[in-house]
């Protein structure tokens, strides 16, 4: 969520907002985005995004991608995609569907890459009130990951969160983390991990592992190190948006 006073990539479109929408607005994002990523095949010649408003005030809508950083301006990162329309006006209860086209400009074959899609949604400027001289005006940003699968990469990504290896990591006679080596060409969105130490599983939040890398995830309360291999439980995110879990075995290392 942008404070508009504080978020120059949007100024120009609140001026066209100010002509273009006469509708009293309130503190809520408008807009939905289908779906919570984006999977590009190699093979697609595009794929397409819905945005709805289910509201019943118009929006101005401004969408962009970025290679990683949240703060980038439309503009501002090279992407190898093009996007349409990039603004445009969504009218209560009606759809717009973006259109992305990959550009062909080269990207690594034996991997996915990441990229980011923002959605900026902007309400219509607030009328007049002497009463309330001083009102925050807020647009809100929905932001997704857009994974671009070369094609005939190894395996798939349904089954790259089961290859995930484990690693107990110890300090000073402590379990003080979980490490997890991803050897597959897909991205891994987990969530969440457990490892079940002393009978009794300790959670940590964990985070997406990029594909031929590794990631470490922090357990709380230091318990001490178990003696041989636990169970860990994981929890991830598909291609689908839905939320899967598994089990592995961290090794001691």
């Amino acid at each position: 969520m942008l404070g508009l006073r504080t978020a120059p990539v949007i100024l120009a479109a609140l001026l066209f907002a100010s002509t273009l929408l006469t509708a009293a607005p309130d503190a809520t994002a408008r807009i939905v985005v289908d779906g919570t990523r984006v999977v590009y095949p190699q093979a697609r010649r595009e794929v397409t995004i819905t945005i709805r408003n289910p509201g019943d005030a118009p929006s101005l809508v401004q969408a962009w991608l970025d290679a990683g950083d949240p703060n980038a301006k439309p503009g501002d990162s090279k992407v190898p995609f093009v996007m349409t329309p990039p603004l445009f006006r969504l009218d209560p209860t009606k759809s717009q569907s973006l259109r992305l086209m990959y550009t062909h400009d080269p990207l690594p074959q034996d991997r996915e890459s990441l990229f980011w899609l923002n959605v900026l949604d902007i309400p219509p400027r607030a009328p007049t009130n002497p009463d309330r001289p001083n009102q925050l005006e807020m647009a809100f940003k929905h932001r997704m990951k857009v994974f671009f699968r070369p094609a005939g990469l190894r395996g798939n990504a349904a089954d790259a969160p089961a290859h995930l290896k484990w690693t107990l990591l110890l300090k000073d006679g402590k379990l003080v983390g979980l490490e997890a080596s991803n050897p597959t060409a897909y991205h891994v969105s987990l969530i969440q991990v457990s490892a079940k130490v002393g009978g009794h599983p300790v959670v940590a939040r964990a985070d997406m592992v990029d594909p031929f890398a590794s990631r470490s995830f922090a357990l709380p309360g230091s318990p001490t190190a178990p003696a041989s291999a636990v169970a860990v439980e994981y929890w991830y995110i598909n291609d689908y948006g839905g939320t899967v879990n598994g089990t592995a075995s961290a090794s001691v290392p």
